[in-house]
């Protein structure tokens, strides 16, 4: 179709995850935007319009990203919402393999986007806490933006939002977006909690088996769960980038959260009953 004339040019590196394929969605229904899509491999529901246009590039090869991403010189908006997951997110490993992966692709562009104007990068609320697991405290506590990261903690959304901030130096404004638990649809991302639900829940159906909780009576009745609906968290990602009264150089971080928390033992038998399963008493 005819190429857009678009006054904003977005490039959404993992356009195919929970949040990337809202973001998609969002801005090329909106007038005056243009989105690079990248990842790996297509959605299997490919996005159909002429403001969108998708990058097959794998971002661990260095030589792949400049192939393709120095071309990009139209870039206006960066969304950064993915990551690499070949090894434990508390490894330092997947520290230095996130931070090499978002180094390549900012290489790339930072040089040719003479327009850019906004970065905005997804981490999430493991920033407020250790990535190896529940806390051994069961102290219930509560996280803002300012409060202070984990001191003895291999966390790679600490690297990747100091790699921002020193990539920047302070010549385009970003914000970091913090999300909890991600509720969405995808058919390419990995850690997709509600299609695994699904899946599970349609197999008890069929198998008129009952829809018993597998995790530990601790996960069962855990106080804090945030909740954090993909389609919100895109339009926050969004908000944050195009609002000229919040924009700093200095970067921005917000909490990405439904509102309210809520434990399994609460909800579960709502899922159950949204999938027609029986929900065992106990």
């Amino acid at each position: 179709g005819r190429e857009v004339d678009a006054k904003n040019v977005a490039v959404i590196f993992g356009v195919t995850g929970l949040v990337g394929k809202e973001l998609a969605r969002r801005l090329i229904s909106t007038a005056n935007w243009k989105v690079y899509g990248i990842a790996r491999e297509p959605e299997i529901t490919a996005i159909q319009s002429s403001s969108y246009c998708f990058i097959s590039c794998d971002l661990l090869n260095p030589l792949d990203i400049k192939r393709k991403l120095t071309l990009l010189e139209d870039v206006t908006h960066i969304f950064w919402v993915t990551w690499a997951s070949q090894f434990a997110s508390d490894m330092h490993k997947c520290c230095e393999q996130n931070k090499a992966m978002m180094c390549y692709a900012l290489n790339a562009i930072l040089p040719r986007a003479k327009a850019l104007k906004h970065v905005s990068l997804q981490t999430g609320m493991k920033h407020y806490v250790s990535l190896q697991g529940l806390p051994e405290e069961k102290q219930v506590r509560f996280y803002d933006e300012e409060c202070p990261r984990v001191s003895k903690s291999n966390n790679f959304y600490y690297v990747l939002e100091d790699l921002l901030k020193e990539k920047l130096a302070g010549k385009v404004a970003w914000s970091v977006h913090r999300p909890g638990l991600l509720l969405g649809s995808s058919h390419r991302s990995l850690y997709n909690f509600l299609g695994c639900l699904c899946v599970y829940g349609a197999v008890c159906k069929h198998l008129n088996l009952p829809f018993v909780f597998g995790g530990t009576r601790e996960i069962w009745e855990e106080y804090c769960i945030d909740g954090s609906d993909s389609r919100l968290v895109a339009e926050q990602h969004i908000w944050a980038a195009t609002n000229d009264d919040i924009s700093s150089t200095k970067g921005q971080a917000f909490n990405a959260i439904n509102g309210p928390r809520f434990t399994w033992k609460e909800i579960w038998p709502s899922i159950g009953k949204k999938f027609g399963v029986k929900v065992p008493e106990s």
